[in-house]
């Protein structure tokens, strides 16, 4: 049995827990994650929803197109986003994690959107777009295609 992953907001009143071994960590450069952070990258852990529970009242969301961003109504730390086109996955924001250390990111997506100033001398894979398959036909809040076009 893996040991529960835990990890909450800032000041308290969001816990979860995930009770598997996540099956995503990444970096993300795209703007929609740097806008929604504050962030010039964003580290991700991802799970399947099954696997996670929430405890606290002050989870509150926010819709962008298929993406819906979890935050703290509280202290306004970021949580966790899910998306309609990967059904079932939820991703934690690394520095939500109680021990984001034990969670070491396997590859940088978005990179086509990446700050000129950050450099992040890894030998990680480097995907343009997304490192998660999304349908052809949908796209990013961002208005751009999971292939990088513009619609």
């Amino acid at each position: 049995m893996t040991a529960a992953h835990t990890g909450g907001c800032r000041c308290g009143a969001v816990r979860f827990e995930a009770s598997a071994e996540p099956h995503h960590v990444s970096y993300c450069h795209c703007g929609d994650c740097r806008r929604a952070s504050g962030a010039p990258v964003s580290a991700f852990v991802g799970f399947m929803t099954d696997q996670v529970a929430f405890t606290g009242k002050a989870l509150k969301m926010f819709e962008n197109g298929s993406v819906t961003r979890s935050f703290c109504g509280v202290c306004g730390s970021p949580i966790a986003y899910v998306d309609e086109q990967l059904a079932d996955h939820i991703y934690f924001m690394l520095g939500a994690m109680d021990r984001p250390a034990y969670f070491k990111p396997t590859h940088h997506a978005h990179v086509r959107e990446q700050l000129p100033f950050l450099h992040m001398p890894d030998a990680l894979p480097r995907h343009l777009n997304t490192s998660v398959p999304r349908p052809a036909n949908l796209q990013r809040p961002d208005g751009q295609r999971p292939d990088g076009t513009q619609s």
